[in-house]
C-alpha cells in the first residue's frame, strides 16, 4: 500500500473554485476554462478538481494547494484553453521551464507573471508532481479514465513536509483594505494602453523628424534658387561689360 501523510491543516489551504475529496488521493485536476462536474473525478481518485482561468493568480492557487498536500503526485491539465490567457499551457510551461524575471518561460498568454511563488516553491512543485497534458479534452469519461490510471500507479506521498504559500490570504487582505487585486483582463487592457501610448509617442517623434527633413529640403531649394539667381545676375553683368 502506498505511503500516505497528513496534508496541511485545513487543506485545501487556498480558497478557489474547485471540488475537493479525499486528501490522500494522488491526483489533482484542472479543467482550465471548462466547467465540468467533479463528483465522478473525485470518486475516481482525484483529491481536488476545478477550473482556472488566469495564467497568474489561478496558477499560484493550484501550486499552493498541491505543495501543501504531499500525497498529490499527478496533475492533469485538461479542458479548453481560455482565449488570450492560455492558462493551461502556462501551467505546463511553469512545470517544464520555471520562471525568469517572474515570467513563465515559454508561456504565450497575455500576462504569465508569477508574483507569490519563490524558486523553492517552484522547485518543490516540479519535483512533487508529474504533469499530464491533455489540454483540449472535455470528455468527462476520458478524464475519469486517466485519473483511475494514475491512481493505480500511486507512488505514495512525496518525501517532504507540506509547504504553505500565502496566496488567497494576501488577496483577502487587499480586499479587506479596500484595494482589490488587479484582474488579468484589466492588466491586459492597461498593458495595451501603454503600448498604444508608446507607439503614439514614436509616431510623433517620426513626424517631427520627417517635418525637419521636409523643412530642410525646402530651405535647401530656396538657398539653391537664390544662389542660382545671384550667379545668373553676375554672369549677365559680366557679359554686359564685355559687349559694351
Amino acid at each position: 500500500m502506498a505511503n500516505k501523510v497528513k496534508a496541511a491543516e485545513g487543506w485545501p489551504v487556498v480558497k478557489g473554485e474547485y471540488e475537493s475529496g479525499n486528501p490522500e488521493n494522488p491526483v489533482a485536476v484542472t479543467t482550465c476554462g471548462s466547467h465540468l462536474k467533479g463528483a465522478a473525478q473525485i470518486e475516481a481518485g482525484a483529491a481536488i478538481t476545478g477550473p482556472h482561468k488566469t495564467e497568474n493568480l489561478g496558477i499560484e492557487k493550484i501550486v499552493a494547494n498541491i505543495i501543501s498536500n504531499p500525497n498529490i503526485r499527478f496533475l492533469i491539465v485538461a479542458g479548453a484553453e481560455v482565449k488570450g490567457h492560455i492558462c493551461g499551457e502556462a501551467l505546463v510551461k511553469l512545470h517544464e521551464n520555471g520562471l525568469k524575471d517572474n515570467r513563465i518561460v515559454g508561456a504565450t498568454g497575455a500576462i504569465p507573471y508569477i508574483e507569490n511563488l519563490s524558486d523553492d516553491v517552484i522547485k518543490r512543485f516540479q519535483q512533487q508532481v508529474e504533469v499530464i497534458d491533455i489540454i483540449g479534452t472535455e470528455n468527462e469519461g476520458a478524464i475519469v479514465a486517466r485519473i483511475k490510471e494514475l491512481a493505480a500507479k500511486d507512488p505514495g506521498a512525496f518525501e517532504g513536509e507540506p509547504m504553505i504559500v500565502e496566496v488567497g490570504e494576501k488577496e483577502e487582505e487587499a480586499e479587506a483594505g479596500g484595494v482589490k487585486p488587479m484582474s488579468a483582463e484589466l492588466a491586459n487592457i492597461q498593458a495595451r494602453i501603454r503600448g498604444i501610448q508608446h507607439q503614439t509617442v514614436e509616431i510623433g517623434n517620426l513626424n517631427k523628424f520627417m517635418s525637419g527633413i521636409y523643412a530642410g529640403k525646402i530651405e535647401g531649394i530656396m538657398i539653391g534658387f537664390v544662389v542660382t539667381l545671384t550667379i545668373f545676375g553676375l554672369i549677365l553683368t559680366i557679359l554686359s561689360e564685355v559687349y559694351k
